[in-house]
């Protein structure tokens, strides 16, 4: 029994999807984990300017956040519309 037309496009999608959102949720898990690391090191330094870097920090998260959400709608296309 082959898989064929239809069936592997589906199955490609599938499996396109769940590398996509692996692969996409890797880099903003690291990147904010650092970022959020050495902000607390900033504030331990620091921490008259703890509301400075704090909000300096989570406007970097967001903006690595992005990439995962920009991942997550490339994956939803693939299980969706294709």
């Amino acid at each position: 029994m082959a898989i064929e037309g239809a069936d592997l496009i589906k199955a490609a999608a599938f499996l396109g999807a769940g590398i996509c959102m692996g692969i996409g949720a890797l880099g903003p898990g690291l990147g904010e984990g650092f970022t959020a690391g050495k902000a607390c090191e900033a504030i331990g330094k620091n921490p008259k300017e703890a509301g400075l870097l704090t909000r300096t920090m989570l406007v970097g998260q967001a903006v690595s956040e992005s990439t995962g959400i920009y991942s997550l709608v490339v994956a939803l296309l693939l299980l969706f519309v294709v």
